[in-house]
């Protein structure tokens, strides 16, 4: 496969800082550096990782990383992501943060996004003043009192407010860069990213940061038979019932237990894979509306409209028009 970079190349500035969780710097450069162009195999963003001050910088394990750019790698990119630091983000308050770097943050032409407490960071700077946001729910209420002009949304993975996105704790910015990716890209090529890193491909930023029983207890049951028969059954009417009654549960117990696992209620999940699917269809065949509408469970076309209107502000020809074209 061609590895060199695209001409058209996104690129992407990693902004790493004293106490940085290495995890979160890794899963960054994994992601979008793997992602590439389905026909020419071309990388479609380049990864860098930068400092207030190029240099050593400390990391919050036994090693230290070298950052070989400064911020004028932040002023330049198309995308700044910033890793959480535990050292002392959770300090910041409006004002706080160094002149110049909330400079150089506040004027990226693209967007800045965050995961975990990079959060703090990014409100430091002004960048989330009257928008809707999230970081780790552990950290969720001293962001409140610190910003309290942000509308802090602590039960999300991510928030997507267009220009500037957040994430919660250090998996959340898994689903947050393959979100991006796929806005960027459409589904096939953050599919491929999530193959190659073997991560679940798409999580929908609404989803529990923090669910009760994320390990099913044996004796108790589980819902997943019934979640991998539904997957298999997208385009047929499925009831609360019928599901149910494959894990052998009475609605209201299958219903608490379904929660429990995953965070939503049954068919808040069924409709999200409904319409996962839908993108798919759209961005690789060419079906008409309704035909995408029938084979993903929908029913019709106005049904179909109105779904992916209430949850991606668009209509599916203007999506398969973005996708497609690209």
């Amino acid at each position: 496969m061609n590895t060199e970079r695209a001409p058209g190349a996104a690129s992407v500035a990693v902004l790493v800082r004293d106490g940085v969780l290495p995890m979160e710097l890794g899963l960054v450069h994994q992601l979008f550096g793997t992602a590439r162009d389905p026909a020419t195999g071309d990388r479609l963003y380049e990864v860098t990782t930068c400092a207030p001050r190029p240099g050593r910088v400390r990391t919050d394990a036994d090693f230290p990383i070298h950052a070989e750019h400064g911020l004028e790698a932040v002023r330049a990119a198309d995308t700044v992501l910033v890793p959480a630091s535990h050292e002392t983000d959770e300090d910041l308050r409006g004002g706080d943060l160094d002149a110049e770097l909330a400079e150089s943050l506040t004027a990226v032409r693209g967007r800045v996004a965050s995961i975990c407490t990079g959060s703090f960071v990014l409100a430091a700077a002004g960048l989330l003043d009257g928008r809707r946001a999230t970081t780790h729910w552990m950290s969720s209420n001293t962001f409140a009192r610190a910003f309290p002009s942000v509308k802090v949304d602590a039960d999300v993975l991510y928030v997507d407010e267009g220009p500037v996105l957040t994430s919660a704790g250090e998996a959340a910015g898994i689903d947050l860069c393959l979100h991006m990716i796929r806005a960027d890209h459409g589904s096939a090529v953050a599919a491929e990213v999530a193959r190659r890193t073997v991560v679940p491909p798409y999580r929908e930023g609404g989803q529990a940061q923090y669910i009760q029983r994320p390990v099913p207890v044996r004796e108790t049951g589980s819902t997943a038979a019934s979640r991998e028969w539904a997957l298999r059954r997208l385009a047929e009417p499925l009831t609360l019932a019928q599901l149910a009654a494959r894990d052998a549960m009475s609605v209201r117990t299958y219903n608490r237990r379904f929660r429990e696992e995953t965070g939503l209620t049954p068919m808040t999940w069924l409709n999200r894979q409904r319409l996962d699917r839908a993108r798919e269809l759209l961005e690789q065949t060419d079906h008409t509306v309704d035909r995408v509408a029938a084979e993903t469970g929908f029913g019709s076309g106005t049904s179909l409209r109105q779904h992916f209107q209430a949850v991606l502000g668009v209509s599916p020809g203007a999506y398969r028009a973005t996708f497609r074209g690209r």
